[in-house]
């Protein structure tokens, strides 16, 4: 009876796969460019969330004509909109939802769109709803941005948490 010598070279099914290397074909966007898309997007977000509150405040006076809705405490419907937890959690998601939509769908708001921005995974892929949300909260409002001014890779906490990054795209990119 032979005894097999154990190999110290690990079969082919036993093999860990390489490290994928990204190469950064485009720079990262630094804070001045990120707050300027910040600023543009800033009243495309008004606007959606001014026509959300609107149909929300006119639903509740419709139900409130009806007599569908009892205002309790509340002197009228303003402010008992503005007591109304729905209601406030309705108006956060709109506002969620304008940048998991565009995140999502085309990598980039109207405002990175203005200033040639795009948020992707450092493969080049769009972001999952689940990593824009993680992006979205882990940014604490826009503070996170500040971390690209420290960070040698230009990358803000929220991209840090997202597992992405925000590039700069060439002008023949937006074509």
């Amino acid at each position: 009876m032979s005894k097999k010598k154990p190999s110290l070279r690990p079969a082919a099914n036993d093999a860990e796969p390489t490290p994928k290397v990204i190469i950064p074909t485009h720079p990262r966007a630094g804070l001045f460019r990120r707050l300027g898309a910040w600023a543009l997007d800033l009243p495309l977000v008004g606007i959606l969330l001014g026509a959300a509150a609107f149909l929300g405040y006119g639903l509740a006076l419709v139900l409130e004509a009806m007599g569908r809705l009892e205002l309790g405490e509340h002197p009228d419907v303003q402010q008992w909109l503005a007591h109304n937890t729905l209601y406030i959690l309705f108006l956060t998601c709109v506002v969620c939802g304008f940048y998991l939509w565009f995140w999502c769908k085309r990598g980039q708001t109207p405002g990175m769109r203005v200033l040639r921005l795009r948020v992707q995974n450092t493969d080049g892929s769009h972001l999952k709803v689940g990593q824009a949300l993680v992006r979205m909260f882990s940014s604490a409002f826009g503070l996170g941005n500040l971390l690209v001014i420290f960070d040698i890779n230009q990358l803000a906490f929220q991209d840090h948490w997202g597992d992405c990054e925000v590039i700069l795209l060439d002008p023949q990119d937006m074509q």
